[in-house]
C-alpha cells in the first residue's frame, strides 16, 4: 500500500503538470489574440478608408476612381480630400489638455470608476472588480474585454498598471470634465 505522502506527491505532480500545460496554452492563446486584434484593426482601417473613398464628394464612386486615375481621357487629376477618421473605438495617446471626451463611452467609464477610487482614497482596481462595478457578469469573456481596454489605455498613457492586473489613473490624468 502506497504512503499517504507518496499519493499526495503524485497528485501534486499531476496538478503542477496540468498548470504548466494550461499556462503554455494561455500563452499561445494570448499570442493568437494579439495577432487577431492586429488583423481586426487593419481590417477596420481598410473599411474606413474604403468608406472615405466611396463617399468622396462629386458623386459616383466609379467617377471618383476614374477622376483620380492619371491619364484618364477628358478628366482632370484631382487631389483627394484628407481622410477624417472618426472611429470612436480608437484611443488617442494621452497628452496634457486632452479631454476624456476624446475616448469612447466604455473607456470613459473605466476612467470614471478609477477617478472615483482615487477621490475616495482607495487603491487600484482589477478588471474583475471593474466588471462588478459596471454590473457585468464576472465571466472570463467580459473580464478579458475590460482587460483589453485597460491595457490599451495603459499603452496610450491614460492608465498605469501598478501591479500585474491592477489599474489606476496615470500620473497627470485627472477625472472627467477636468480636460486632462
Amino acid at each position: 500500500m502506497p504512503s499517504v505522502v507518496g499519493l499526495l506527491e503524485q497528485h501534486e505532480l499531476a496538478a503542477r503538470r496540468r498548470v504548466d500545460g494550461l499556462r503554455e496554452e494561455a500563452d499561445r492563446v494570448q499570442a493568437e489574440l494579439a495577432t487577431a486584434e492586429q488583423e481586426w484593426l487593419e481590417w477596420t482601417i481598410a473599411r474606413e478608408r474604403v468608406g472615405a473613398v466611396l463617399s468622396a464628394p462629386g458623386g459616383d464612386s466609379a467617377d471618383a476612381v476614374a477622376a483620380e486615375r492619371p491619364g484618364s481621357a477628358g478628366t482632370e487629376v484631382q487631389a483627394s480630400p484628407p481622410l477624417v477618421v472618426k472611429a470612436r473605438s480608437q484611443v488617442p495617446v494621452w497628452r496634457e489638455g486632452l479631454a476624456q471626451t476624446a475616448l469612447s463611452a466604455d473607456y470613459q467609464r473605466i476612467l470614471a470608476v478609477l477617478t472615483d477610487r482615487i477621490r475616495l482614497g482607495q487603491g487600484p482596481l482589477t478588471c474583475q472588480e471593474m466588471a462588478s462595478f459596471f454590473g457585468m457578469d464576472v465571466v472570463p469573456a467580459k473580464v478579458e474585454g475590460l482587460r483589453s481596454k485597460a491595457k490599451r489605455l495603459v499603452a496610450r498613457g491614460w492608465l498605469a498598471e501598478t501591479a500585474p492586473g491592477r489599474f489606476t489613473l496615470a500620473r497627470g490624468v485627472s477625472g472627467p470634465g477636468d480636460g486632462s
